[in-house]
C-alpha cells in the first residue's frame, strides 16, 4: 500500500512506540488519527505534526469510545486504511506472593485492556477499513497489532501481560483469515525491551539486567525502529498473519 494521501489510525500514540509510528507516517506521506488517553500527550504530537494529524482522547476498551475515534477519518479525510495498534499496559504480580495470590482484579484488567481491547480495535476498525475501494489486488488496507516477546519468554511475574500478549499474537492468523475475504491483511510485531517512557520510568537496577538481554544491537530499542516495521508491513502487501520479533534476539530469562 502507498501511504501517501493514505488514513491511518494510531492507538497509543501520544508517547513511545505509538508516537514514533504516526510520526513516521506522516512523514511518508500519510494522514494520522493519534488515539489515546493521554490528551496532553496526544494533543502536543498532532500540533506538531500539523494538518495531517488530529488526536481523540479515546479508550481502547469501550466500543463508543473507538467507534468515535474511527469515525474522523471519514469525516476528515475519508477512508481509513490502516490501524496500528499500540495501546496497551504493563503490571506484574507473582501468582502467589508474599501477599497472597495474584489480585484476580489485576489479571482481568491487563487481559481487558490488552487482549480484549486490541480485539475490540480489530472488530471495529476492520468494518471501517472494508468500506474502503480495494486496490487492484483486493487490498483495502491493513490492521497492525502490538504483542510482546514476553509472549513467548514470559518472565516470573508475568503472568497477566504473557498471557494477554500471548493471545494477540494467538489470534494474529485467524484474524488474518477472517479478513482476507475483506481485503484486509493483520499483521503483529512482537518488540523486545524498547526505550519508552514506561521503560523509562523503571529504576536501574531493573533496567540495566533487561539491556544485558540483547544480542547485537547491544542496546535498548529505539521507538524509531518499531516504527520503521510498521512502515514496512504497511507498505508489503505480502506480509499477513505474521508475528514479528523486533527484539535484537533477545531471549528473556526467568528474572
Amino acid at each position: 500500500m502507498n501511504v501517501e494521501r493514505r488514513t491511518f489510525l494510531v492507538t497509543g500514540g501520544a508517547s513511545g512506540l505509538g508516537a514514533a509510528t504516526a510520526r513516521r507516517l506522516v512523514e511518508a506521506g500519510g494522514r494520522v488519527v493519534i488515539a489515546d488517553i493521554d490528551t496532553v500527550g496526544g494533543t502536543a504530537l498532532a500540533e506538531d505534526l500539523g494538518t495531517a494529524a488530529v488526536f481523540q482522547s479515546t479508550d481502547v476498551t469501550d466500543e463508543a469510545s473507538m467507534s468515535a475515534a474511527l469515525a474522523i477519518p471519514g469525516e476528515r479525510w475519508g477512508a481509513l486504511h490502516g490501524v496500528v495498534h499500540c495501546a496497551g499496559i504493563v503490571a506484574a504480580s507473582r501468582t502467589l506472593g508474599k501477599n497472597g495470590p495474584h489480585p484476580l482484579e489485576l489479571f482481568s484488567r491487563v487481559v481487558q485492556v490488552n487482549l480484549v481491547g486490541t480485539f475490540n480495535v480489530v472488530r471495529l476498525a476492520a468494518a471501517a477499513i472494508a468500506q474502503a475501494p480495494a486496490n487492484d489486488e483486493g487490498q483495502r488496507g491493513v490492521i497492525v497489532m502490538t504483542a510482546s516477546i514476553a509472549a513467548f519468554d514470559g518472565q516470573i511475574g508475568q503472568a497477566a501481560y504473557a498471557a494477554s500478549k500471548g493471545g494477540v499474537a494467538a489470534m494474529t492468523l485467524p484474524l488474518a483469515r477472517d479478513l482476507a475475504r475483506h481485503g484486509i491483511r493483520v499483521v503483529t510485531i512482537a518488540p523486545g525491551i524498547f526505550d519508552t517512557p514506561m521503560m523509562a520510568g523503571m529504576p536501574a537496577e531493573v533496567r540495566e539486567p533487561l539491556v544485558a538481554q540483547m544480542q547485537l544491537p547491544s542496546r535498548l530499542g529505539k521507538p524509531e525502529e518499531f516504527a520503521e516495521l510498521a512502515l514496512h508491513i504497511v507498505t508489503n502487501p505480502m506480509l499477513n498473519g505474521e508475528v514479528i520479533r523486533l527484539d535484537g534476539a533477545a531471549r528473556m530469562p526467568p528474572r
